[in-house]
């Protein structure tokens, strides 16, 4: 399997996760060599790849040679994302064009390039790691939310395209939306323990939640086209703010 941004956070449980398991990891990386390399390293069978995912075609390139060389290669996790700040009042045009390249544009081109050449005895697996914002948008971080909408739009569209595109029916494509899960931009250890409680179960959600359940939808038995949330509730509640900023309310008060 393949995890873009497999290096650290998020990444780094799902590649840990299936590298427990028992699955051959590739770990993509943009800048963090030592990191990624050093997670390798701790795994039983894996290996590391670099690229930057603001280039597509060197991307695509990437996902392509991978699957000239990998006999078995089963799921692709896209998880790299960008997540910086603009607003409602003025969507920044040099945040947005990168944020929608990395965020969506590349990742739904490498999906496109995993089910066109990855070779797998059975289906194979496309997971989008989305954001519980499709189902509780609010107006900070215009751009990623806008990338994450986008990103999210395509696990319904690659799969009700399977048959124009002569992909398998066994293949899926799914989507999985965490909640508050880590620290986020300049948050403080107290903004962040409020943050990741803001809730419906009043719980903090851990990073392995979500790679157990990126390793439950690499099995398929799942119906493709669906997204997972994974965030105790929180795409259920009508937030105004991202968390972020009704956290630092709430410190502050």
């Amino acid at each position: 399997m393949l995890v873009t941004g497999g290096a650290k956070r998020i990444g780094a449980a799902i590649a840990r996760r299936f590298g427990e398991a028992g699955w051959h990891v590739v770990i993509h990386y943009g800048q963090s060599e030592d990191a990624a390399e050093k997670l390798a390293a701790d795994l039983p069978s894996a290996e590391t790849v670099t690229c930057d995912l603001e280039d597509g075609d060197a991307s695509v390139a990437m996902v392509e040679n991978l699957a000239k060389r990998l006999s078995d290669w089963r799921v692709l996790v896209n998880c790299a994302s960008v997540f910086e700040p603009d607003d409602v009042k003025a969507l920044d045009p040099e945040t947005g064009r990168r944020t929608m390249q990395i965020n969506a544009r590349t990742p739904t081109r490498m999906a496109q390039a995993f089910l066109n050449h990855a070779k797998a005895a059975g289906g194979r697996r496309a997971i989008h790691v989305l954001d519980q914002k499709l189902r509780n948008p609010n107006p900070d971080f215009f751009s990623y939310t806008m990338s994450k909408h986008a990103l999210g739009s395509t696990v319904a569209m690659l799969t009700k395209g399977r048959d124009l595109a002569g992909w398998r029916t066994e293949d899926r494509i799914y989507g999985l939306a965490p909640g508050a899960i880590l620290a986020s931009h300049d948050q403080d250890e107290e903004e962040t323990e409020i943050s990741h409680r803001l809730n419906l179960l009043g719980r903090k959600t851990g990073k392995d939640e979500i790679a157990d359940a990126a390793l439950f939808l690499s099995n398929g038995w799942l119906a493709s086209g669906q997204t997972l949330f994974v965030d105790s509730g929180q795409h259920l509640c009508d937030q105004d703010r991202d968390v972020i900023y009704l956290a630092r309310e709430k410190a502050a008060s």
